[in-house]
């Protein structure tokens, strides 16, 4: 369990991020076209996980906007949260996101708790807390960040390097 906080006052999720150096666990989440992805449909890229709380909040749609830059042809940039799949795709839509793909828990919340980013308490208990995780082409963590304070950005040039 770790601990974040929300405007200032504690929480916890239901576990820690993957530790750097360790295989990423798989998933399944929905995509903006309603069919579900798993790692497996981003072999050979290197990918940044980007885990909002909601897109729909400032500081998730900032840093979809900075890690949206961050995308090409060999890294992919997943954007990770409990929205619905087309409110996904209207904010991205809205602030010209269109290099990242938004993957929804719509069917299954496994993602946050194998990640250990499932709030377990306080008034946003059972959606992602704020996290980046970076992943070679093997799927192997090469960073992870827990933002400490849900209303903060992550370190985006952290995150970054790690792709080098």
């Amino acid at each position: 369990m770790a601990t974040i906080t929300l405007d200032g006052t504690e929480t916890h999720t239901n576990g820690e991020l993957p530790a750097v150096g360790s295989q990423a666990p798989d998933f399944k989440l929905t995509g903006k076209d309603m069919v579900d992805k798993t790692l497996a449909d981003f072999a050979g890229k290197k990918k940044i996980l980007n885990i909002v709380v909601s897109l729909e909040t400032h500081f998730c749609e900032v840093s979809t906007r900075k890690f949206n830059d961050a995308a090409t042809d060999d890294i992919v940039v997943l954007v990770i949260s409990v929205d619905y799949p087309l409110a996904q795709v209207r904010v991205c839509d809205a602030v010209k996101a269109d290099n990242v793909v938004t993957l929804s828990m719509l069917r299954n919340k496994n993602f946050a708790k194998d990640y250990g980013v499932l709030i377990q308490d306080g008034p946003l208990a059972g959606i992602c807390t704020r996290a980046v995780v970076v992943l070679d082409e093997n799927n192997k963590v090469l960073h992870a960040e827990l933002v400490p304070e849900i209303g903060q950005e992550p370190d985006y040039e952290k995150a970054l390097a790690a792709l080098k």
